[in-house]
C-alpha cells in the first residue's frame, strides 16, 4: 500500500487522464478556494492583521482561477477586485493595494497605493482569459489596465532605461529609485512585449537587473538605482534576499526553455540551485553581496524552486519536502508558492516562448 502522501501526490498527477469533468481537478487549488478564498471573491491573507487582502492575493488568485478552468471564481476574484480595490473600474483605477479592517471595525481600502507587480499579474491574466475563454470584455480590460501601468507604474531611468516602479507613489525621489526584481517576471513580460508601450525594453531592462543586482547568483529583495552610483543596496532592507526574492528563481525557472534569456540566467542564478542540493533545502536568506546563506526556508520555498531545478536529483528531494511538510490551510504565502511550482511542475501550465498561457485544461476536457 502507498503512504497517504504518495498517494494524494499521484493522484494529482494523474487526474487529468482519469477525470471527465470539463476541467482538471487541481486539489491544491481546491484547498486554496476553500480555506483562503471567500464565496464573494476576496482572497484572505491570514498574516495579515484581521485578514486583510491585498491587490496580490487578488492577482494570484486569479491567474491560479484561469489555470484552474474555474470561470465562476474568476468572475468572483474580478468583481470583488474592480469593486473593492479600483473604484468600480479597472480601466479608470489601479487597484489599493490593501483592504482590511480599520479600527472603527470597518472595512475598507487601507491603503490606496497600487503594488505594480500585482497589476502586471492581473492585465496579463485579463488578456490570456480574454483569448482561452474568447472573452472579448477580458482582453479589453487587460489592455486598458496595461496602458494604465505604462502611464502611472513605468519610469524611464537615467542610465538604466524603461523599468516598473513598485507602486505608483513612494518609490522615487533625490536621483534614486527602489525597485523589486521580483515584481518583473519574465514569462509575464515575454507575453507583453507584443502589445504597445514600453514592454519590448523592459525585458531588456529586467534581465540587465536581475544579472547585475545579483553579483554572487542571488536575488535580493528590493535594490536601490541612483543616477550617479547605479546599483546600491536598498535603505531600508539592505541586501538581503528572502520572501520576496525566492520569486525571482520561479519565474526564472518557469520561463519557457525556447526563451533565449532563460540559459543564461540558469547559469548565472545557478549558486541557489547548488545550495539547496547541497543542503537538502533551500535557505530562508541569502546576504546577496557576498554569498552568506542563513536558516532553512519554509516548504513553500521549496514548491517555489521545483520548475528551476527541473530535471535534478534535488528537484525530488524538494518534492518529498512537500510530501512530508505540506503547507498549513492557512498558509497564503506557502500554498501561493505551492501552486505556482508545484503547478508547474505537475504540468498544469507552461508559458510557450512568446509567454503566452498553455494550460492544462485545454486536454482534460471530454
Amino acid at each position: 500500500m502507498l503512504p497517504v502522501g504518495l498517494a494524494f501526490t499521484l493522484f494529482a498527477l494523474c487526474s487529468c487522464v482519469a477525470t471527465a469533468a470539463p476541467a482538471c481537478f487541481w486539489p491544491a487549488w481546491e484547498r486554496f478556494k476553500n480555506n483562503l478564498i471567500q464565496e464573494d471573491g476576496r482572497v484572505i491573507d491570514p498574516s495579515l492583521e484581521s485578514g486583510a487582502t491585498t491587490s496580490e492575493g487578488q492577482s494570484y488568485g486569479l491567474f491560479f482561477a484561469l489555470v484552474a478552468n474555474d470561470r465562476v471564481t474568476f468572475r468572483n476574484l474580478l468583481r470583488w477586485t474592480e469593486d473593492k480595490l479600483a473604484d468600480g473600474d479597472l480601466t479608470a483605477h489601479l487597484p489599493a493595494w490593501l483592504w482590511g479592517k480599520t479600527k472603527e471595525n470597518q472595512w475598507k481600502v487601507l491603503d490606496s497605493n497600487s503594488a505594480a507587480d500585482a497589476d502586471l499579474w492581473i492585465a496579463y491574466t485579463l488578456l490570456e482569459a480574454g483569448r482561452l475563454w474568447q472573452e472579448h470584455a477580458y482582453s479589453s480590460t487587460g489592455t486598458l489596465l496595461l496602458q494604465r501601468i505604462a502611464q502611472e507604474e513605468v519610469a524611464d531611468l537615467p542610465h538604466l532605461g524603461l523599468t516598473l516602479l513598485p507602486g505608483k507613489r513612494g518609490f522615487s525621489g533625490d536621483k534614486a529609485w527602489r525597485l523589486n526584481p521580483s515584481y518583473l517576471p519574465l514569462p509575464i513580460l515575454a507575453r507583453l512585449k507584443t502589445e504597445p508601450g514600453p514592454w519590448q525594453q523592459m525585458v531588456k531592462t529586467t534581465q540587465r537587473m536581475l544579472v547585475e543586482t545579483s553579483p554572487k547568483g542571488y536575488a535580493p529583495n528590493w535594490v536601490s538605482w541612483r543616477s550617479a552610483q547605479r546599483w546600491q543596496p536598498d535603505p531600508k532592507y539592505g541586501s538581503t534576499g528572502d520572501y520576496d526574492a525566492i520569486r525571482v528563481y520561479l519565474w526564472t525557472g518557469m520561463l519557457s526553455n525556447k526563451d533565449p534569456a532563460k540559459a543564461a540566467l540558469m547559469r548565472h542564478f545557478a549558486p541557489m540551485a547548488a545550495v539547496t542540493a547541497s543542503h537538502g533545502a533551500p535557505p530562508e536568506t541569502v546576504q546577496t553581496r557576498n554569498g552568506k546563506v542563513s536558516g532553512t526556508g519554509p516548504v513553500g520555498f521549496s514548491a517555489a524552486l521545483l520548475p528551476f531545478l527541473a530535471g535534478t536529483p534535488a528537484a525530488q528531494v524538494q518534492r518529498g519536502r512537500l510530501v512530508a511538510h505540506p503547507p498549513d490551510d492557512k498558509a497564503y504565502y506557502n500554498q501561493v508558492l505551492g501552486l505556482f511550482g508545484q503547478g508547474w511542475d505537475e504540468q498544469r501550465f507552461r508559458f510557450d516562448k512568446e509567454g503566452r498561457l498553455q494550460p492544462a485544461w485545454s486536454t482534460c476536457q471530454n
